[in-house]
C-alpha cells in the first residue's frame, strides 16, 4: 500500500472525498513529524509506538576494499507494533 492507496481507503472508510483524505493524511504525518523532531514519542495506542533512536558514531569497513570507515553519529526513527496489531497480523 503506498500514500494514494491510504487516501483511497481512508476516503471511502470516513466518507470523505479524496481531497478532505488528503489533507487528513497530510495533517497525520506532519503531526508525527513534528512530535519526532522534539525528540517526542508518539504512542498510537493499540497500534504503535513511533519514537527517535540516537546511534552513536562507530567504526566500519568498507566490504569491497576493507578499509576502515568512520561511521558518524544520527538520528533514526524506531517503530513498535502494539499488541492489537500484532495479533492483527499473526
Amino acid at each position: 500500500m503506498n500514500k494514494n492507496d491510504l487516501i483511497a481507503a481512508v476516503a471511502e472508510g470516513a466518507e470523505l472525498s479524496k481531497a478532505k483524505a488528503t489533507e487528513v493524511v497530510d495533517a497525520v504525518f506532519t503531526a508525527i513529524e513534528g512530535a519526532l523532531k522534539q525528540k517526542e514519542e508518539v504512542r498510537l495506542v493499540g497500534f504503535g509506538t513511533f519514537a527517535t533512536a540516537q546511534r552513536e558514531a562507530s567504526k566500519g569497513r568498507n566490504p569491497r576494499t576493507g578499509e576502515e570507515i568512520d561511521i558518524p553519529a544520527s538520528t533514526s526513527v524506531r517503530f513498535k507494533p502494539g499488541k492489537t496489531l500484532k495479533d492483527a497480523v499473526n
